[in-house]
């Protein structure tokens, strides 16, 4: 992705940071603030970054006989070089994979709504891109297997029932 200009700025913010906690040498510091205005993507910017904390720590003066800078609360992070969060998980996977798992406990009952909120959850997945595909597809095996269940269940006593019937 190409760095718009905040991103070379929040760049160099960690680097000034870097060298006034005396991470980096006068040297390193202006080679690497000097590469952070010619980066043109957020990927060489992170790479200039990749060694140093991730940003500088908030500070505020402290008392007149004291040190000049005291750090307060954790350190700030630029948004640009935080990891991306991971998606939401899909609750009617999450609730397909219960009813899946249920189903061996209800003798079957809960294997059909598996089944249906399996296939609702992966339509959701598919269009707004949340995670939880794994949670969908067990719900769906869980119930298909539910469901497969009854029917040879259903298909061995009607068996029963025509064999007792015609004997």
């Amino acid at each position: 992705m190409l760095a718009a200009h905040a991103d070379r700025e929040r760049a160099v913010d960690v680097l000034r940071a870097g060298f006034s906690e005396g991470r980096l040498q006068q040297e390193e510091y202006e080679k690497r603030i000097e590469r952070a205005y010619q980066a043109r993507t957020v990927g060489e910017l992170s790479l200039l970054v990749a060694d140093l904390p991730q940003g500088p720590s908030a500070m505020h003066p402290g008392p007149v006989m004291g040190p000049p800078m005291v750090p307060v609360g954790p350190p700030m992070v630029p948004r640009t070089f935080m990891p991306v969060p991971p998606p939401v998980t899909n609750g009617k996977a999450v609730g397909a994979m219960v009813c899946g798992v249920v189903s061996t406990m209800t003798m079957g009952l809960t294997g059909i709504p598996a089944v249906i909120l399996g296939h609702m959850a992966k339509a959701e997945i598919r269009r707004t891109g949340e995670g939880g595909e794994g949670f969908a597809l067990a719900g769906l095996i869980l119930g298909w297997l539910s469901v497969a269940g009854w029917a040879f269940f259903l298909t061995i006593m009607i068996i029963a029932g025509v064999a007792s019937s015609s004997g």
